[in-house]
C-alpha cells in the first residue's frame, strides 16, 4: 500500500474555543490539552523538558500537569526512561468516537463536495464477496447521469471503484482468488480479461493513487475512485465519481483525480487515518494523463 501509508500528522487535539467564550476559559484545561497536543506519530515519546521548551513553560509546571495526567492514564512513563507517551485512556476515548461513527453519514459531505466540485455523479462503494457494493450515491444534477443503485453489486474488475478496492487488498492473493469465483467477464470496449494485466493494473493504481474506469465496465462512461483508509490503516472502503466520456475527458482525469484523492483524504481522516499515517499528500500521488492516455498503454483506443 504505498501510496496510502508513507506520512503522519501530529496528533491535533487542540480545542476550538470561540473568542467570545474567555470568561470561561480555564488556564489549566488548556495547559493540559496543549501538553496532549505535543505529541505526535513523529514523535511519540517526550521528556519534561522537551515539552516544556514546545511549550515555552517552566519544567516544574509541566512536570505537575504530567504526573496529573499520568494518574489519569492519559499519559504513561515508559519502561527504563524519564520520557512519556500517550496513555491508554486517550485510545479508549478515541475508540468510543470511532464506534459512533457511520461511514455512510460521514461520508455524505465529501460526497456532495466531490459532486459540486467535478459536476458528475459520485459513490461510496465496499468490497462484499468480490463485487464493488454501492453504498451511497449523490446524483449529479445533469440530464445524462450513470445508471447505478445502491446496494447493488457491480463487477470490481471492471469499475473504478472496484479495482480501487481490489488494488488494496490486505492479501494480495485474494485478488486471485476472486477473480478465480468471478471471472473477467468481457462488458465493454475496454474491460480488462487478463489476470497478468489486471495485476498490472492494480500496481499503477497503488502507485498513482487512483483508478480509472476507462469505458470499461459500459461504454462510453468513465470513472475514477480513491481508497478511504480506517484507523487501522486499512482501505475500509472507496469514493469516486464517474460520468459521460464526453464531459469526463482525458484532458480532465488529473483535475478529476485530484478531487476523487481530496475528498478520500478528507474522509480517511474523518475516519481516523490521519493518526494512523495512513495516507500520502495528493500532491505526491498524481501522474499526468499523458502516463494514462500514452501510446504505448494497453486502454489507448
Amino acid at each position: 500500500m504505498r501510496n496510502v501509508m508513507t506520512t503522519s500528522v501530529p496528533l491535533d487535539i487542540t480545542p476550538d474555543i470561540p473568542m467570545d467564550a474567555g470568561k470561561y476559559r480555564i488556564q489549566a484545561i488548556e495547559r493540559a490539552v496543549a501538553i496532549l497536543g505535543t505529541f505526535s506519530a513523529q514523535e511519540p515519546e517526550l521528556g519534561v523538558s522537551e515539552i516544556a521548551s514546545r511549550l515555552g513553560l517552566h519544567k516544574s509546571t509541566v512536570h505537575r500537569f504530567v504526573v496529573n495526567l499520568e494518574a489519569a492514564g492519559f499519559l504513561e512513563r515508559t519502561r527504563n526512561t524519564a520520557r512519556y507517551r500517550l496513555g491508554l485512556r486517550i485510545f479508549e476515548l478515541g475508540s468510543l468516537v470511532l464506534k459512533r461513527m457511520n461511514l455512510w453519514e460521514e461520508a455524505l459531505p465529501y460526497l456532495e463536495r466531490l459532486v459540486t466540485e467535478s459536476g458528475e455523479t459520485g459513490h461510496l462503494a465496499v468490497l462484499v464477496a468480490g463485487e464493488a457494493v454501492y453504498v451511497e450515491k449523490v446524483e449529479a444534477r445533469r440530464s445524462l447521469r450513470i445508471p447505478s443503485a445502491i446496494g447493488r453489486g457491480y463487477p470490481a474488475h471492471a469499475t473504478s471503484l472496484g479495482k480501487t478496492l481490489l488494488a488494496h487488498l490486505d492479501d494480495p492473493a485474494r485478488v486471485d482468488e476472486i477473480i478465480a469465483e468471478r471471472g473477467l467477464t468481457k462488458l465493454a470496449p475496454n474491460t480488462i480479461t487478463d489476470l497478468e494485466r489486471l495485476h498490472s493494473e492494480l500496481r499503477e493504481i497503488r502507485e498513482r493513487g487512483y483508478a480509472v474506469d476507462d469505458e470499461e465496465y459500459e461504454e462510453g462512461l468513465r470513472c475514477i475512485g480513491a481508497p478511504i483508509v480506517g484507523h487501522t490503516g486499512q482501505v475500509v472502503a472507496a469514493i469516486g465519481m464517474g460520468g459521460p466520456v464526453t464531459r469526463v475527458t482525458p484532458e480532465r482525469v488529473d483535475e478529476l483525480g485530484s478531487l476523487v484523492m481530496e475528498a478520500a483524504e478528507g474522509l480517511s481522516r474523518r475516519m481516523g487515518a490521519g493518526q494512523s499515517g495512513a495516507y500520502a499528500p495528493t500532491e505526491l500521488r498524481v501522474r499526468t494523463r499523458e502516463h494514462y492516455f500514452n501510446t504505448d498503454n494497453p486502454k489507448e483506443r
